[in-house]
């Protein structure tokens, strides 16, 4: 199933046909830059690696969260609900996309409403915070999270992609504030993430300050919604200057690191299990994938566990390679700039 080109009238669909196009992906792999230091005697045994850890207070299989893509069209429909039953039968996390389309347009909630598929596993509302200076506010959040019956509602920071949108919302003046009062009213924890252009520390330090202390860095290295914006306004110009903008998911994880009492998802350009092991030595709890899930999404619920399943094969050979039972133990397992071998 490959959906088909949209209207340009449809903002959503649109998204979903340029995530597939292999030009809004970044060209590098910035995990590449890292090598774990190699362990040829690891002293453990293969079989009794374990991978898992929680999230929200609900057990996983392994530190992983399909992270936010669609919502609000047809073919987001059939997307969602194959990444619910997949994610549920991995055992891992697994957050929306905006469900702001649903809250103006309730004939749209059906593309959200997954929770049926994934009963055990986090679900993760998601909207963009600069709804809260356009009309939303604490009612509109609880009912995101109400809609899908999610244990956390994610607040996704985008300016880049808005300034660059044709019908951009670009108001982002007191977001933090109105962040932080709706995470104090709401029955849930609020997740503070970007989308592609990476949380620095002094970001990060910000948000904790005000109690939001869950936070994906979704830096630079996967989808460019620069490019996918600039593509959708016919100026590619754009996109190829402000489509390398941003801090690389590495270094951006690395920054949040160090900010005392944060959870760290590392998402951005994560396209492998030992991205995901490499992540997780950088300082991440948790490693968030999106675009390389879509296509097994497009097929079928089986087809997106078995793209987890092998992405939890290949950490736990980078887990085997570094001596690490346990992901503790490979928080601890040395990682090398490339460019210092010698």
């Amino acid at each position: 199933m490959t959906p088909r080109r949209p209207d340009k009238r449809d903002r959503k669909a649109e998204h979903l046909h340029l995530a597939l196009d292999p030009r809004m992906q970044e060209a590098r792999n910035f995990f590449d830059d890292y090598v774990f230091v190699h362990e040829a005697l690891p002293e453990i045994d293969f079989a009794g690696i374990d991978t898992r850890t929680t999230f929200l207070g609900k057990p996983l299989a392994a530190p992983l969260l399909i992270s936010s893509m669609t919502g609000g069209t047809e073919a987001a429909a059939v997307i969602n609900r194959n990444l619910a039953a997949g994610a549920e039968q991995a055992g891992i996390a697994l957050a929306l996309g905006s469900q702001r389309k649903a809250l103006e347009d309730p004939s749209q909630r059906a593309t959200f409403e997954v929770r049926d598929l994934a009963p055990s596993v986090p679900l993760l509302a998601n909207l963009g915070a600069v709804q809260l200076n356009y009309g939303f506010g604490v009612d509109e959040c609880a009912e995101a999270v109400r809609m899908i019956d999610a244990d956390a509602l994610i607040f996704h920071l985008n300016p880049l992609q808005e300034v660059l949108q044709p019908e951009g919302q670009t108001n982002f003046t007191g977001l933090l504030d109105k962040m932080a009062a709706v995470a104090a009213r709401l029955p849930v924890p609020v997740v503070v993430k970007e989308v592609g252009a990476g949380l620095s520390r002094a970001t990060a330090e910000r948000l904790a300050a005000r109690g939001l202390r869950i936070l994906d860095v979704a830096g630079r290295g996967g989808t460019s919604w620069a490019r996918i914006e600039s593509a959708r306004a016919d100026d590619e110009n754009l996109g190829t200057l402000f489509g390398d903008w941003g801090l690389p998911t590495p270094e951006a994880i690395r920054q949040v690191r160090t900010v005392p009492g944060v959870t760290v998802i590392g998402s951005g350009g994560i396209r492998s299990g030992l991205d995901v092991a490499k992540a997780i030595a950088l300082g991440a709890d948790l490693a968030g994938i999106a675009a390389p899930f879509l296509q097994p999404a497009l097929e079928n619920a089986d087809a997106v566990a078995r793209h987890a399943a092998r992405l939890v094969h290949e950490l736990k050979i980078a887990m085997f390679c570094t001596g690490a039972r346990t992901l503790a133990e490979l928080r601890h397992a040395p990682l090398v700039r490339r460019s210092e071998i010698r």
